[in-house]
């Protein structure tokens, strides 16, 4: 397993800003001439104008959601928001040409010294654009690309765009055609055939504008036969105002390749987090997504995995926390779409307060398939009477050939439990955090050393913020 150091989820430790400083701004509201005004920065070719073009299109023709967060998604003004903010439109490979006020956002976030201890690239994204992206000339020198998306689609067409668009298309569903149309930002990383990345390469994702939203969009390809973990983090300053975060990932693992993405998403309560994400595994692949969510007003995400090859393997672990006011819609999605495939999905929600989670599961095996198999546990723990939860798993197994098991639990913290600790000199704070970390345990035990640790850092905070 990846050992993985100092992924810091302090919630207060993101809350700060700068004064805005932006060279480019594309101003408040979205139609074609916010395309063009993209465009012509970056300097894009034609069919990439075209390409958002037609994906704006798809945008507004597309309605809302209406079976699930219907009250919280009309709470998103799409005319108010600022949809490009940067101050540069190339990064800085070296950390000190960095801007002082964006590299001291980054530094007071553990960037780069984090790179210094053990990573093998760094990307900081700053509103639109990515301020810092650098790779380790040992790994570059084994040929692995590690580009922001814009400089990947510039430089390696001929891999970029074999992909792009491919495993999530533009109208997928409202919120991929947005960021189809708006993109800017995010990863672009290619592992050659055989190559194991020892160490991980992480990019971390600052909103620092109000009335803004992020739309970056990441594409990782991993040959034949390679390896590679890529983290993402994930903080914006609180505003009274609603932000938008709205994220596109595509990944492509080759025949025998393994690709792990680890995700600890620490937004704002003011953030409105509404991300798309799906790999494809071809023979012999492993996909394995490793998601913590908490923060945001809103959170929908289900991570997906398409099992395309024989004999590949799609995982998904979660824990989502909602707070109050807060409403956690995540969950997972496997199609088995070759013999002998495997998928586990694993996820722990805890709702505190009047927090909301929810979890939505897919899973579907068709009936010409043989020997596939599924494992799903989704498991909720609710601290008072006001918390909610939801469970809506949609299993679709055809054919006799097939195994899957499925497994949900609800529970409260059992008001016994606590007494018993606290008569033992545990506050009540206390004892509502090791009753909490005790539930997801047995699923921070999967997670790097380290990323576990602070977790249970957090639900600590959490709960003494809650009930302490």
């Amino acid at each position: 397993m990846t050992t993985i150091s100092e992924i810091a989820v302090d919630r207060e430790r993101g809350n700060f800003r700068f004064a805005e400083s932006h060279k480019y701004d594309a101003g408040v509201g979205l139609e074609e001439a916010t395309i063009d005004y993209i465009s012509d920065t970056k300097q894009e070719s034609d069919w990439i104008r075209a390409f958002r073009k037609r994906a704006l299109r798809t945008f507004l023709k597309k309605p809302l959601p209406t079976h699930w967060a219907t009250e919280d998604l009309e709470n998103i003004h799409f005319d108010k928001i600022r949809y490009y903010l940067a101050g540069s439109r190339q990064p800085k490979k070296s950390w000190d040409e960095v801007p002082a006020e964006v590299k001291e956002t980054f530094e007071r976030l553990g960037i780069p010294e984090n790179e210094r201890k053990f990573l093998a690239g760094v990307e900081a994204q700053f509103d639109s654009e990515a301020a810092y992206s650098n790779i380790k000339d040992s790994v570059g020198k084994q040929g692995v690309i590690f580009l922001g998306s814009s400089d990947g689609l510039m430089q390696h067409p001929e891999i970029f765009r074999k992909w792009f668009g491919k495993v999530i298309p533009t109208g997928d569903n409202k919120y991929s055609a947005l960021n189809s149309a708006v993109f800017s930002g995010g990863s672009f990383i290619y592992v050659p055939p055989g190559v194991k990345v020892s160490h991980p390469l992480q990019a971390y994702f600052r909103i620092n504008a109000e009335n803004f939203g992020q739309f970056e969009r990441t594409l990782i390809i991993a040959d034949e036969g390679s390896e590679v973990t890529y983290m993402e983090g994930c903080t914006a300053p609180k505003f009274d105002t609603a932000t938008l975060h709205c994220a596109v990932v595509e990944l492509v693992a080759m025949p025998g390749a393994k690709i792990e993405y680890i995700t600890v998403q620490n937004w704002s309560s003011n953030v409105y987090n509404l991300v798309t994400k799906r790999a494809v595994a071809h023979e012999d692949a492993i996909v394995k997504w490793i998601d913590c969510n908490i923060g945001s007003r809103l959170t929908m995400k289900y991570p997906g995995v398409i099992l395309k090859g024989r004999r590949a393997r799609g995982e998904v672990l979660s824990i989502a926390l909602a707070n109050d006011g807060q409403h956690q819609d995540t969950g997972a999605k496997m199609i088995h779409a070759a013999d002998e495939t495997t998928s586990n999905i694993i996820a722990k929600s805890i709702s505190v307060g009047k927090g909301r989670s929810t979890f939505r599961g897919r899973v579907h095996m068709p009936k010409h398939l043989k020997g596939c198999k599924n494992n799903t546990e989704c498991d909720a723990l609710l601290i008072n009477s006001q918390s909610r939860t939801d469970t809506y798993p949609a299993i679709s197994v055809r054919g006799i050939r097939n195994q899957t098991q499925h497994e949900a639990s609800v529970s409260r913290v059992s008001t016994d439990q606590l007494f018993y600790m606290q008569q033992r000199g545990l506050t009540n704070a206390q004892a509502m955090s090791l009753s909490v970390n005790g539930f997801v345990n047995d699923l921070t035990r999967q997670f790097p050393m380290e990323y576990s640790a602070e977790l249970k850092r957090l639900i600590e905070m959490e709960m003494e913020r809650s009930v302490g």
